[in-house]
């Protein structure tokens, strides 16, 4: 695939760009050296400067930044602006707390003293995805960079002008050494830069297959890795939920950012006893969504990054109603151009149908009735990802259910997944290892370094 920015509104392709080649990714691998020698060696109030700066040019330059996201993937570019100033928060939040999280943990010992160091361990290349293309860098580069560590990012082949544009904010910011860079590679050229010695550690955000690529390379040569992987996050509905809530959320949560998140609700299990109720709401509410172009204020769901994501979603939905899933609503590609996909209810779904266990990348939501608790805790399970679940009940007994059943890496209680600078972010199973985000995230790529002296 080339390294092109495409229109996924229109079709049209806006730029294109050539891969690095072997003498210029050399260059960029010994100037992350050498930029590691001198983040390693800045203060954290020095840094922090830096990362709140970073933080000021992503505020005051959020509305260009995010019609570069909307004319790379396709979000509504109301959403676009909240994913670059959420980029500032976490900014802020590290520039606030790395310090804090990294300072040396004291422990009593027959030692004269004993402790424990945070240090930080050179060059991490990230592999990121194209459906936050700020978003996902940012909360790897802001407690990557905070720790004194450099980064070097491989993105999507589809957001290349939202690469550069990171590059250029932390250079901007004082990063100016080559703390931060860009590398236009191909995914064919990744292993070449995860065998490089200078390289100390990886971490992706993508699709199992990629993630799987990544970490074996990383794991041969013993090197550090973290992924974070799809998802195909229950939805868990009880009597006692406030109905009208989770309905407004439910919609939310599935077709935020296009329904391309891995985090997105994407299986909806709710009690019989207010079954039809929230399936006739829902549905409305999904009907209601204005399907359009991302760029006008408007827009509640814009089109899907790529064809090939049409495609799929298209298939995994006709196949599931092939195979018996009742259609609510939506069930069809729009207009005669770009990715647009109408969004879609399916309910009644059998087993063997891709809808009930697939993770479905774009805005159809699968709708699913269980008699009890424990039904709905059986089929949140029966799955291979373990990323986020949202549950809905205000009874306490079932929360603590929930909150101690459901195997995932999160579970939100009456309120939508959603990921956090202050708390750890990551899955089970097959959504990945390793955790991004608060204290744990920055603690990832740093030498735990036991100090004993007697």
């Amino acid at each position: 695939m080339s390294i092109a920015t495409i229109n996924p509104a229109t079709g049209e392709t806006i730029a294109t760009f050539e891969p690095l080649t072997a003498e210029a990714l050399e260059e960029k691998l010994q100037r992350a050296l050498f930029a590691f020698g001198v983040n390693r060696a800045r203060s954290f109030s020095e840094r922090a400067r830096r990362m709140n700066r970073a933080a000021e040019i992503l505020d005051s330059r959020a509305n260009e930044f995010a019609r570069t996201i909307t004319l790379e993937m396709g979000k509504p570019v109301k959403a676009a602006v909240a994913e670059v100033q959420k980029c500032a928060l976490v900014c802020r939040h590290y520039a606030d707390n790395a310090e804090r999280y990294l300072a040396d943990e004291h422990v009593p010992t027959e030692a004269k003293d004993s402790y424990v160091r945070f240090e930080p361990i050179g060059p991490v290349l990230a592999v990121m995805p194209w459906n936050f293309p700020f978003w996902q860098v940012f909360r790897f580069a802001a407690p990557a960079l905070m720790a004194g560590n450099v980064g070097l990012l491989k993105h999507a082949s589809n957001v290349p002008q939202s690469a550069l544009a990171i590059e250029e904010i932390f250079r901007e910011a004082g990063f100016d050494q080559g703390e931060f860079q860009t590398l236009l590679i191909t995914s064919e050229q990744v292993a070449a830069v995860l065998d490089d010695e200078r390289v100390k550690a990886a971490t992706l955000t993508g699709s199992e297959p990629a993630g799987a690529s990544v970490a074996s390379n990383a794991a041969k040569r013993i090197k550090k890795s973290v992924l974070e992987l799809g998802g195909s996050d229950p939805f868990i509905v009880m009597p006692s939920a406030d109905l009208d809530a989770a309905v407004q959320t439910g919609v939310k949560a599935r077709i935020v950012n296009n329904g391309q998140s891995c985090i997105a609700a994407k299986r909806f299990i709710v009690h019989q006893s207010i079954a039809d109720d929230f399936q006739s709401r829902f549905v409305d509410a999904m009907k209601s969504l204005h399907l359009g172009d991302p760029m006008e204020e408007s827009t509640d769901v814009g089109p899907l990054a790529t064809p090939l994501i049409v495609n799929d979603i298209e298939k995994q939905v006709d196949a599931s109603v092939a195979a018996g899933a009742k259609l609510l609503a939506g069930g069809k590609r729009v207009g005669d151009r770009g990715n647009f996909y109408a969004p879609t209810v399916l309910a009644d779904i059998p087993r063997d149908a891709p809808a009930f266990g697939e993770e479905t990348f774009g805005p159809v939501a699968s709708l699913f009735r269980v008699k009890n608790i424990d039904e709905a805790i059986a089929l949140a399970n029966a799955t291979t990802f373990g990323l986020g679940a949202s549950v809905w009940t205000r009874d306490g007994g079932e929360q603590k259910q929930f909150v101690e059943r459901i195997e995932s890496g999160q579970v939100f209680v009456n309120a939508m997944v959603a990921s956090d600078p202050r708390v750890p972010f990551g899955g089970v199973k097959h959504s990945g290892f390793g955790r991004e985000l608060g204290v744990y995230g920055i603690r990832e790529f740093v030498n735990i370094k036991t100090i004993w002296i007697a």
